[in-house]
């Protein structure tokens, strides 16, 4: 059924729709291709002293597991960052703050929140010709923040944004991330006492806020065992003034008051330099798993890291920039045993942005993946001029090894083009990309 309803989609594309075609098109596209999302029955929270950005009442939602698993996600969602007028108010579009204008009541039926991540949804996407994968996260209980601060989850502050263009009035914005976060461990905390496993994991900004907040969450909700994946958001070290990552830093740091969020962080943690909170969680939770995860090729937090502050700057020069950056934070992770990490080379979806989101297809690493070494291995996949010459590791898998097993996983696959040479990739990518937008 969904092999023929792919290939109307596909007869669909061939002749440009309207705007009203568009949006059915797409709607009907990724239902196809996600498997519908999730349909679980959340609970909306509204707490006092919460709120968005633009200062309306900040709303979270709770899925209580149908099994009674005593397992629990605390997911935090991503979706950029801002600090100042353009990308607070949602004018620079999605290089900016995701929902500037707050979190509406049926949020966690809307296309984020009901799509974007197997591991809430517990189950890696079914696809035409392709099977519904169940996850290690299949029917955890689930603490789901949407993102409204623009603060990667943990900033403290309000801040005045003046519109340069002089066509609007100036901006108040509450960076209230930390309160928001904070309120909602607690509120975990009453209705999950006994936590067994707890996974704390986001993507993008989301992926920040993993690391930056894995501290306060931890403690707040005391599980018997701790795990994190933080998708796509690393905070690199960056110690000295030249350091790649050293200008965002200053600037996050001043512009949502982090001192007053970091200065609660053990003395482990050098608030001078933000990449050793690495360093920091390792050491406060041994027994912990913590894993990194994203695409060397990763063209949109890259951006962030970078292209702001850094002018003029070319696309082949932000790469550089943070190959060297993710080659530190690799050393850095190695000299603890508790770190795993896997990072797949690209993926022509989301511009090689989040390896968790959407579908797991492409979301494979290869510590040996070279070109092809005979001629013959070309006869069954003759499109395919790269070949796995060491074990080919599915997320999926990974997630397994990682929560299931409690195993280390670590896997930094060098450059290549496996994933641009895939036939199906030339099919599936300009799809999803044209329903995310990404």
């Amino acid at each position: 059924m969904k092999s023929h309803l792919l290939l109307g989609l596909l007869a669909a594309t061939a002749v440009p729709p309207s705007v009203a075609q568009a949006e059915v098109l797409v709607s009907g596209i990724v239902d196809v291709l996600v498997d519908g999302g999730n349909t679980y029955d959340w609970q909306k929270v509204e707490l006092p002293g919460t709120k968005c950005g633009n200062g309306s009442q900040y709303k979270f939602f709770v899925h209580k597991s149908t099994s009674g698993s005593k397992n629990l996600i605390f997911f935090l969602e991503g979706g950029g960052a801002c600090w100042d007028y353009d990308t607070c108010s949602g004018r620079a579009g999605v290089i900016g703050a995701a929902n500037p204008n707050g979190i509406a009541d049926d949020y966690m039926t809307q296309f984020t929140a009901k799509y974007v991540s197997p591991i809430v949804n517990g189950a890696d996407p079914g696809l035409p010709f392709r099977s519904r994968t169940d996850l290690v996260t299949k029917d955890w209980n689930i603490v789901y923040l949407p993102y409204c601060t623009g603060d990667v989850h943990v900033g403290n502050s309000v801040a005045t944004y003046p519109d340069t263009t002089g066509g609007q009035p100036t901006l108040t914005w509450y960076h209230s991330g930390y309160t928001n976060t904070t309120a909602a461990i607690n509120y975990a905390k009453t209705q999950f006492p006994s936590v067994q496993k707890l996974l704390v994991s986001g993507y993008s900004a989301g992926g920040t806020a993993t690391s930056a907040g894995y501290y306060f969450i931890r403690r707040g909700i005391n599980p018997a065992r701790g795990y994190f994946i933080n998708d796509s958001g690393p905070i690199f070290l960056a110690p000295n003034v030249n350091d790649r990552s050293r200008a965002l830093h200053l600037k996050i740091r001043q512009s949502w008051n982090l001192d007053s969020v970091l200065g609660l962080l053990p003395a482990s943690f050098d608030r001078n330099n933000m990449g050793t909170i690495n360093r920091m969680l390792a050491m406060e939770f041994p027994n912990d798993q913590l894993a990194y995860t994203g695409y060397t090729m990763d063209y949109n937090y890259s951006r962030f890291s970078y292209e702001r502050f850094y002018s003029p700057i070319d696309e082949a020069t932000i790469h550089q920039y943070w190959k060297e950056d993710q080659d530190k934070l690799v050393a850095e992770l190695n000299l603890y045993n508790n770190y795993s990490y896997f990072i797949p080379h690209s993926r022509p979806i989301n511009a090689s942005h989040c390896s968790t989101i959407i579908t797991f297809v492409g979301a494979h690493a290869c510590q040996k993946m070279e070109k092809k070494h005979y001629w013959y291995e070309y006869i069954t996949e003759p499109y395919q001029s790269y070949k796995c010459y060491s074990e080919f590791v599915p997320m999926d898998v990974f997630l397994s090894r990682f929560i299931n097993d409690n195993q280390r996983v670590r896997i930094y696959e060098p450059a290549n083009g496996y994933n641009d040479e895939d036939p199906g990739m030339d099919i599936l990518a300009p799809l999803i990309n044209g329903a995310i937008g990404g």
